[in-house]
C-alpha cells in the first residue's frame, strides 16, 4: 500500500517533533549559500589533501564549485546525511552550525613546506555515532528540506521514537587518543607545537592572522572575555563539572557559545583546551561574528560560522568600499588575494560584505540570552535590554559595549579600520572598540591570557609551570638563585626565564588596564548614595542609617550575566570609631573568601557570626527539598529523581507558563534600569558607647563567581586567590559624623557645667 505524500508528510514532521522535544536525534537545515555570487568570489581554497579527506561532503559548497571528492561519509568525523542536488550537495546534519575539524593545513605562504598534519594527535579518531557529540538545539526543519529516512528508523520496537536514544556518554566519545609527551610534559615535537604552526587556517584563520592587518582591533579583543570565553580556566573546570554531574547529558550546551569553532570541529570534552590550536583557544574569535552571514534568530549558541581561508569573505557594519579599494591596488600595495599567489605580500580577503543584522542587539542574543533544558534562564541580558528604556530609544548593546564610553551610548572613536605595510590605509571612520566594556576580569595565568604573539615561543603548558609569582626571570632573583634550584623546561634556562618574564610583565600590564575598564564600566551603571541617618547619633543607642543603591543604566539589570556563574555584587560598608577602631562591619568575607551568608563554611561551623544585614545583589537558586519542606539554596540547577542521579532532561510541565520549573527557582535581587534598592543597616548599641568622631566608610564590590561555586567545580586555590586578589571596588566613600554623649543631650542646659 502506498501511503498518501500528505499523510507521509504528516507522520514524518510529528515524529521528528517527538524526538526533538525528548532530547533524541535532531536534525539541522540545510547549508545555507553564503551570499550574492555576483558580488562574492567563488574560490576554493587550496586544502591539504589528508584533511580535504577528512571532509563530510558539502562542507565546502558555500565556496562554489564542489569537488567530488568523497563517495561516502564512512570515514567522516561528523555524521551527515547528503544528497547530491543540480547545483550544489544537501546536507541534513545532527546541528544547525555544520561540524568539521582540521587539525592542521597549509602555511599561508605556499613557498614554505608544508607541514606534515598530524590529525590523529590531536582529535580522536574518527567516529560513526557522533551524533552524541552533536548539539541537542531542538533546531525546526526548514520547509525545503528532505526529512532523512534514517530520522524514522531510530524507533523503541513499538513504533515510537526512542526519547533516550541518543543521551548519556560514550566509550568512543570520552576516550580521545592520548598524547604522546617529551620529558617536559609537552606534547611531542615541542619546537613546532600545535599554538606555533597555526593549524586549521585554512578553514577557520585566528584572530592573529587578522591582526596583521587590524592591529588595533586585535589589540583591545586580546583582552577582553569575548577572547577569554574559552581560555577561562573556571568555564574549564564548570564545563567539566556539568559533564561529570549530567553524566555527559548536557553535551555541547556550554561550548557552542564559549567555544564556538571547537564546536564545528566537533572537538568532544575530552580533548583539553591546552593543546589545542590558536583559534580554539581565542574562544569569541574574529571569525565566530565576522564570518556569520545568516541572522538565524535563535539562542544558546545556535549560530553557523562561514568556513574559509584569509581570502574569503567576512562580514560586517561596513560596506565594503575599503576592501574594494585594496583590491584594485593590490600589485601597489602588495597584497596577496588569493592562495595561489608567490612571493611576498600582506594576504588580506576579497570581499567585505556588508550584514546588517550585526549592527542590532540581537545579533548578540544568540550567546546572551541562554536556557537550560529544566528551564532556568541562566543568562537573560538580552530580556531586561528587550524590556528596559535603552531598547525603547533605540540604544543598542553596541552603542555601550563598544562605544568610546564605557557602559555609555556617547558615541564612537574614529579611526581606520586597516593598516597596510603598517601605515593606516582608507579614510577615517566608526570604530567599533572591541574590548566589549564589561566587567569581568581574569583569573587564567598571566603566561596564557591576555592572548599575545609574543608567549606563542612557548606552549600553554609550559606557560603553567612558571612561577611567575616567585619572581622567575626578575633582575632580583636570578641574582639570587641558587644554582642548584630545579626548574621545568625550558626555564632552566636563566635566558628562556628572563624572556617568559617580559611577557608576563606585559600581560600583567594588559590585565590592570582590563581590570581599570571593569570598574569604569561598572561605575558607569551603579550608584551609591548615603549614609542617611535616621537621627543625630548620640553614644549608648543604635545607629540607624541607609544608603541608597541605584542602578542608573538604561540598558539592562544590576549585575546582570551569566546567572548559572551567579556573579556577586554586594554592599561592603564599616563603622570605625574615634580610636579608629573598626567596631561594626557588613559585607566582610569569610577564611574562604566567601561572604557570610549560609553557603559560608565558617559560618556553618560556628567559626564566625553570619552578616544578618549583608547587602547582597547576587541571584541564587532555590532548590524544594524533596517533595515537602522549606527551600534551600543550590549552586547548580540539576533536575534530581529518585535514583540521585543528575540528569537534565525536559521539564514534565510547561515553563514557560509557570516561568520556572518545578522544585526549582531563582531569587532574584538584582535592580532593574534606573531602579533602587534601599540598603538599611543598624548598629547595635554596645558598638556606640564612645562619643566622639565616627568615620562610615563604603563601596560596591564584584567579582565573576563566589568561591563557593568554585570549589563545587574543583577550582584550584591558585584560581580563587585570583579571584579574590582582583575584586573590583566602585563607588568608594567615606563619611565622619559627631557621635554625642547621650547623657550631655539629654541633661537640661542648666545643669551642664559651665
Amino acid at each position: 500500500m502506498i501511503m498518501p505524500c500528505g499523510l507521509r508528510r504528516f507522520l514524518t514532521v510529528n515524529l521528528i517533533g517527538l524526538a526533538m522535544l525528548a532530547s533524541s536525534i535532531q536534525i539541522a537545515c540545510a547549508q545555507n549559500v553564503a551570499a550574492d555570487a555576483s558580488k562574492m568570489p567563488q574560490r576554493l581554497p587550496k586544502i591539504d589533501k589528508q584533511v580535504l579527506d577528512r571532509l563530510p561532503p558539502g562542507c565546502t559548497s558555500t565556496w562554489g564549485n564542489v569537488e567530488q571528492h568523497r563517495a561516502t561519509v564512512s570515514n567522516a568525523p561528523c555524521a551527515f546525511e547528503a544528497t547530491q542536488t543540480s547545483t550544489a550537495i544537501r546536507i541534513a546534519s545532527p546541528s544547525k552550525a555544520a561540524s568539521h575539524y582540521f587539525p592542521a593545513s597549509h602555511a599561508l605562504n605556499d613557498s614554505q613546506p608544508l607541514p606534515a598534519p598530524d590529525l590523529d594527535s590531536f582529535l580522536p579518531a574518527p567516529r560513526t555515532d557522533s551524533l552524541l557529540l552533536e548539539n541537542k538545539t531542538g533546531d525546526d526543519l526548514l520547509p525545503s528540506e528532505q526529512v532523512p529516512d534514517d530520522a524514522l528508523l531510530n524507533m523503541n520496537g513499538t513504533g515510537e521514537a526512542d526519547p533516550l536514544s541518543e543521551m548519556g556518554p560514550s566509550e568512543t566519545n570520552n576516550k580521545s587518543k592520548p598524547r604522546s609527551s617529551g620529558p617536559d610534559g609537552v606534547a611531542s615535537g615541542s619546537d613546532k607545537t600545535l599554538a606555533t604552526i597555526h593549524p586549521l587556517e585554512s578553514i577557520y584563520p585566528s584572530a592573529q592572522t587578522c591582526a596583521k592587518c587590524h592591529p588595533k582591533h586585535y589589540d583591545e579583543w586580546r583582552m577582553s572575555s569575548h577572547a577569554y570565553a574559552s581560555i577561562s580556566p573556571m568555564f574549564q573546570r564548570f564545563e567539566q563539572a556539568m559533564q561529570e554531574l549530567t553524566e555527559g547529558t548536557v553535551g555541547s550546551f556550554c561550548v557552542r557559545c564559549h567555544a564556538p569553532v571547537a564546536t564545528q570541529l566537533c572537538i568532544p570534552p575530552s580533548v583539553t583546551i591546552l593543546d589545542a590550536p590558536p583559534v580554539v583557544r581565542e574562544g569569541i574569535t574574529c571569525v565566530a561574528c565576522h564570518r556569520v552571514n545568516e541572522s538565524i534568530g535563535r539562542t544558546n549558541g545556535d549560530r553557523r560560522i562561514e568556513p574559509g581561508d584569509i581570502h574569503s569573505p567576512i562580514y560586517g557594519s561596513s560596506t565594503g568600499q575599503g576592501v574594494r579599494d585594496a583590491s584594485a591596488k593590490a600589485k601597489e600595495l602588495k597584497l596577496k588575494l588569493n592562495a595561489d599567489e608567490k612571493g611576498p605580500g600582506q594576504p588580506m580577503h576579497q570581499h567585505c560584505g556588508p550584514f546588517e543584522p550585526i549592527t542590532r542587539s540581537d545579533f548578540c542574543a544568540s550567546c546572551h540570552q541562554v536556557a537550560v533544558q529544566p528551564g532556568i534562564w541562566l543568562e537573560i541580558v538580552h530580556a531586561q535590554f528587550r524590556s528596559g528604556p535603552a531598547a525603547a530609544k533605540g540604544i543598542t548593546c553596541q552603542d555601550c559595549h563598544m562605544g568610546s564610553v564605557p557602559g555609555k551610548p556617547s558615541g564612537y572613536e574614529l579611526g581606520h579600520c586597516a593598516e597596510i605595510s603598517e601605515k593606516p590605509f582608507g579614510e577615517s571612520r566608526k570604530h567599533s572598540n572591541h574590548v566589549f566594556w564589561g566587567p569581568g576580569y581574569s583569573i587564567a595565568h598571566p603566561g596564557i591570557f591576555p592572548h599575545n604573539p609574543k608567549a606563542d615561543k612557548y606552549t600553554t603548558r609550559q606557560w603553567l609551570s612558571f612561577e611567575y609569582r616567585a619572581g622567575w626571570g626578575t633582575k632580583e632573583f636570578e641574582e639570587t638563585v641558587e644554582t642548584v634550584t630545579h626548574f621545568p623546561p625550558p626555564w632552566d634556562n636563566a635566558d628562556e626565564r628572563i624572556t617568559g618574564r617580559k611577557i608576563i610583565d606585559s600581560n600583567l600590564k594588559k590585565l590592570e588596564e582590563k581590570r581599570g575598564i571593569a570598574a569604569l564600566t561598572l561605575a558607569a551603571g551603579g550608584r551609591v548614595e548615603g549614609p542617611h541617618l535616621d537621627c543625630a547619633p548620640t553614644s549608648s543607642n543604635p545607629l540607624r542609617f541607609n544608603y541608597r543603591v541605584t542602578n542608573i543604566s538604561e540598558g539592562h539589570n544590576m549585575p546582570t550575566g551569566s546567572l548559572g556563574a551567579q556573579p556577586q555584587m554586594w554592599l561592603n560598608v564599616a563603622l570605625i570609631d574615634p580610636n579608629g577602631t573598626r567596631v561594626w562591619e557588613t559585607g566582610y568575607l569569610d577564611g574562604n573568601g566567601d561572604l557570610a551568608d549560609l553557603q559560608s563554611v565558617d559560618v556553618n561551623n560556628h567559626r564566625m557570626p553570619r552578616d544578618s544585614q549583608l547587602f547582597n545583589l547576587q541571584t541564587k537558586f532555590l532548590i524544594n527539598n524533596g517533595l515537602r519542606g522549606t527551600d534551600r539554596e543550590a549552586p547548580v540547577p540539576l533536575n534530581f529523581s529518585v535514583d540521585q542521579l543528575a540528569f537534565l532532561r525536559p521539564g514534565a510541565v510547561p515553563v514557560s507558563v509557570l516561568n520556572h520549573p518545578p522544585l526549582i527557582r531563582m531569587e532574584a535581587h538584582s535592580i532593574a534600569p534606573l531602579d533602587h534598592r534601599i540598603a538599611y543597616y543598624v548598629v547595635p548599641a554596645e558598638k556606640m558607647m564612645q562619643p566622639g568622631l565616627y568615620r562610615l566608610s563604603s563601596r560596591l564590590r564584584s567579582r565573576p563567581e563566589p568561591p563557593y561555586f568554585m570549589r563545587l567545580v574543583g577550582a584550584s586555590p591558585e584560581m580563587i586567590r585570583r579571584l579574590n586578589e582582583n575584586i573590583i571596588d566602585f563607588e568608594i566613600s567615606s563619611h565622619t559624623f559627631v557621635v554625642l554623649d547621650s547623657i550631655s543631650v539629654a541633661m537640661p542646659k542648666k545643669f551642664l557645667l559651665r
